[in-house]
């Protein structure tokens, strides 16, 4: 990033001003020499020069300090971005989630997986599945695919929802022309209709997009006008009572429908318990656990599978660590920013800036001063992390590794969701980079200033306009005048004579 100093820009107006010096020099000499007869004046050089020497210094002074304010708003867009990303990875260590982080693992079998979140508890459990979550699917009995089956309505029933109906006529009386006019019924819960070609005919299959013993279908046949086989597709469905497979019955034939799955909850024991679900993702049976039940779990005899629940600490090394990378960021971002070199003609762009030192002594005291909690203080230099002498953290793996594991309550003092550190820098962070906040004011004074600037220059650059028309139709009207007179002259001169010379009068008295 460029930085701008005065030792720079006092630099630039000398060059400047010397050049205009220069510049104004060579043009007053047009100026003699045109009025000794040597030539006319170079107006335009002339009049450049003269408006130059007049602006040179404004102008100067308007471009440096739009450049040093265009660069202390780039440099207070940098300081804002490292802090914004510090305060994106404070996130489990300022909400006091750092430690709801938990690694579930199964032992003993196959068909069980598990996974930990907020609200768990660190333990270990026995699990053991007698039966997973079942979908109920229908098949029908064979039809002819191009069979018309006859005209009524067929109203369906999923579970405990509202029934929803189809009506069935000419133009989709045929099984497939049912199965399409069920999938795009409105109120259709989630009863998805297919036909399966088998080498006795065609059949209608029906089923459940919700597993669960009480997620049965039944469908009634009502209205019918003409049927010719259209009746044959009602089935009523019986829900199990307690969880185990669903049953079916037809009032036209037993053998009009059939179960190729049943509706069923899946059945299992944790620590003993007897406990059900409708779905095989279990979020229920223990606190912040998600127990993920496959068919492979279930075998003869039942399998007892060990859950273990442990903190992860794994991901709250990396979540601390992360913590640490990040901050020396912003502690590094402010020190570029505030650099100085006595050998350098260019320094930070924020160097004494009294907004930069206001946030560097706010996140220093926040990271030095630790956490009170009650008559006891709690210091990051007790998990492994110090503080160094240029301001970053450093930390020792060693000693973070034995506080996470034997030593977690001081672990979750210090990153508490009152006052833990990540709390308090989360809370500064937010003043500092929040609209209206201190890096907020500053960039909107800064832009303030820049318009204020653009506004002079538009003004300087009128006046220059207007001072160069002016100049150029006085020195034009002068180097008129020295040319005549220059004329004038010369014609005298031949009639009269001159130094060392005769005129034209004189030769013919």
């Amino acid at each position: 990033m460029s930085t701008v100093t005065s030792s720079t820009a006092s630099s630039a107006a000398a060059s400047s001003v010397a050049a205009d010096k220069a510049a104004l020099q060579q043009a007053m000499q047009s100026v003699i020499s045109g009025a000794t007869g040597n030539s006319s004046m170079d107006v335009n050089s002339l009049v450049t020069a003269l408006v130059n020497a007049k602006t040179a210094g404004q102008v100067a002074q308007l471009s440096t300090e739009q450049s040093t304010d265009t660069t202390q708003i780039s440099a207070y867009g940098t300081l804002s971005a490292a802090l914004s990303a510090l305060q994106s990875g404070l996130t489990t260590l300022s909400n006091g989630s750092l430690q709801s982080t938990f690694t579930a693992t199964m032992t003993g079998g196959t068909g069980i997986t598990a996974s930990a979140a907020s609200g768990a508890v660190a333990g270990s459990y026995s699990v053991a599945v007698s039966q997973i979550a079942k979908s109920q699917a229908l098949s029908s009995a064979k039809f002819d695919s191009t069979q018309q089956l006859g005209t009524g309505t067929l109203s369906i029933t999923l579970g405990s929802n509202t029934a929803f109906n189809v009506s069935v006529d000419s133009s989709n009386n045929t099984i497939a022309g049912i199965a399409a006019a069920i999938n795009g019924a409105s109120g259709n819960p989630g009863v998805t209709a297919t036909v399966v070609n088998g080498t006795d005919g065609a059949h209608l299959v029906l089923a459940s997009s919700s597993s669960g013993a009480a997620n049965t279908i039944s469908v009634a046949v009502n209205n019918l006008t003409t049927d010719n086989g259209l009746s044959s597709l009602g089935v009523t469905s019986t829900a199990s009572t307690n969880g185990g497979q669903s049953s079916i019955s037809s009032a036209v034939s037993a053998s009009a429908w059939s179960q190729s799955s049943v509706a069923q909850d899946a059945e299992f024991s944790v620590n003993g318990i007897n406990a059900s679900s409708s779905t095989n993702s279990v979020t229920t049976a223990i606190s912040g656990v998600t127990l993920n039940l496959t068919a492979a779990a279930v075998t003869t005899p039942a399998t007892t599978q060990t859950l273990t629940i442990a903190a992860d600490t794994t991901a709250q090394s990396t979540a601390i660590n992360n913590f640490v990378s990040l901050y020396n960021t912003v502690v590094t971002t402010m020190g570029t920013l505030t650099q100085f070199n006595s050998n350098s003609t260019t320094q930070g762009p924020l160097l004494g800036d009294s907004t930069l030192n206001t946030v560097s002594n706010a996140l220093a005291s926040i990271v030095s001063s630790g956490v009170k909690s009650g008559n006891s203080s709690f210091s990051l230099g007790s998990i492994g992390i110090s503080l160094q002498a240029d301001g970053t953290l450093s930390v020792d793996s060693t000693t973070l590794s034995n506080a996470l594991q034997n030593n977690s309550s001081t672990v979750a003092s210090l990153f508490n969701a009152t006052n833990g550190i990540g709390a308090q820098l989360n809370s500064s962070i937010t003043g500092f980079t929040q609209t209206g906040g201190i890096i907020d004011l500053r960039t909107t004074a800064l832009n303030t200033d820049l318009t204020s600037i653009t506004t002079q220059q538009s003004n300087l650059n009128d006046y220059i306009s207007q001072l160069t028309s002016q100049y150029s139709a006085q020195f034009t009207a002068l180097n008129t005048l020295m040319a005549t007179t220059t004329n004038n002259a010369n014609y005298l001169t031949q009639l009269f004579g001159g130094t060392n010379s005769a005129g034209a009068l004189a030769t013919n008295k």
